[in-house]
């Protein structure tokens, strides 16, 4: 009898024992759950907060450059975009094909009070050599082409893309590049401007292109107008 009691006492213990080692185990789990998730919550607030202090700090940027003083006479000038594609040793300079892009740029230009060119016009008045001369550095005609449009200024968009297969994760990489050149028709350079991205999606580079102009559009048209209406101011 006393053998059956004492070994009840020690299964009783070894319940305990067991029992307040669980709760412990689960108390300090669920602590350590508690401070993961506020962990997480911290850093998904600071990322939050550093985004919004950087968006809030180029928009300040962007009113700063646009608040450059601009002569009248320098808005009633007439600026003539161009957007071409450069793979490998040749460019792409069919207009048509950069509609988007195009469309982003001039918008911007025209909010600001610049005066620009639509595709049509340019589409009617200049012929594809001629535009092909603007990407591949011959200035007499792109000279010819200028005067024929009585444009004083040209907006060169460039994009340049490339592709290949990441070895690590092995899909498709493309980087993406895109350079905005503002001239005189005599070809000295107001203002170059560039945005850069990477994308794991080789299959679209000019939609990636596209993609990133409408992104960074205000920060470059930004600077191309506040070199434009300092710069020219004494041409």
């Amino acid at each position: 009898m006393r053998v059956r009691r004492r070994i009840n006492l020690i299964l009783l213990a070894c319940l305990f024992s067991l029992s307040a080692g669980g709760l412990a185990g689960f108390g300090a789990a669920g602590e350590q759950s508690a401070a993961d998730n506020f962990r997480f919550s911290t850093e998904a607030d600071k990322a939050r907060a550093a985004e919004q202090a950087e968006q809030l700090n180029q928009a300040r940027e962007i009113e700063r450059l646009v608040s450059v003083p601009c002569q009248r006479r320098l808005k009633d000038r007439r600026i003539l975009q161009l957007v071409a594609e450069r793979s490998a040793d040749q460019w792409h300079t069919a207009q048509e094909r950069y509609g988007p892009f195009f469309q982003v740029i001039d918008a911007r230009l025209r909010a600001l009070g610049l005066k620009t060119y639509t595709q049509e016009q340019i589409r009617q008045r200049i012929a594809q050599a001629e535009v092909d001369a603007y990407f591949n550095d011959d200035p007499d005609s792109a000279l010819a082409a200028s005067k024929r449009l009585a444009a004083e200024y040209v907006m060169r968009g460039s994009i340049s893309t490339r592709v290949r297969v990441n070895p690590v994760v092995h899909v498709n990489e493309v980087a993406v590049n895109v350079e905005l050149t503002l001239s005189g028709a005599d070809g000295r350079v107001l203002s170059q401007v560039d945005a850069h991205t990477d994308s794991y999606s080789g299959n679209d580079p000019l939609g990636t292109a596209f993609a990133l102009i409408r992104a960074q559009a205000d920060r470059l048209v930004a600077q191309l107008y506040n070199d434009y209406c300092r710069k020219a101011a004494g041409s």
